[in-house]
């Protein structure tokens, strides 16, 4: 199998990405380039056979339009590329909070406990406990130590959590 092309077409700043970011993300490219990409042309050449190059074909103006967002995405995935870097396990830090880091929280109120991990806004999905290092908790936590308390704003109001564990 062929290297990607992840050259970009724009550039963004540095960003830290997990290894399983990184490997998600690089699977939706080759997904959209190799799949997604032949499965659209294929689209547009069987309209093309059946004379539905009309100016009212709809299902045409929608393939059209399909090509273009998988096409603005790949776009934006080489992006995130040339500035992304993958980290390493060495890189991810255990006696402060930084992105990758797996942080053990308490509920200040409800003394419940849950793990958090930070990552960048890209790879963040809430409900799996991956926190944007740019969420309102995130910038809470991110460079924050062992056994401090951070407090911030939250759609369920001011929430306070102690950090009780930091980990790889």
């Amino acid at each position: 199998m062929e290297e990607l092309d992840t050259t970009p077409t724009v550039t963004t700043s540095q960003m830290f990405l997990t290894p399983e970011g990184y490997a998600r993300l690089h699977a939706e490219l080759e997904n959209l380039t190799v799949n997604k990409r032949a499965e659209i042309a294929e689209r547009l050449r069987d309209s093309k056979q059946h004379g539905e190059f009309s100016e009212d074909n709809s299902e045409l103006d929608e393939v059209k339009f399909e090509q273009a967002m998988v096409e603005n995405r790949i776009n934006e995935l080489k992006a995130i590329f040339a500035g992304a870097q993958q980290l390493d396990m060495d890189m991810i830090p255990t006696d402060y909070v930084g992105v990758g880091s797996y942080v053990t929280v308490k509920d200040a109120e409800h003394k419940t406990e849950f793990e958090i991990r930070m990552v960048a806004s890209i790879e963040a999905d809430p409900d799996n406990d991956l926190i944007s290092n740019e969420a309102p908790m995130g910038v809470a936590l991110m460079g924050r130590k062992l056994g401090e308390t951070v407090e911030f704003d939250a759609p369920a109001g001011r929430l306070r959590y102690k950090i009780e564990k930091i980990r790889r």
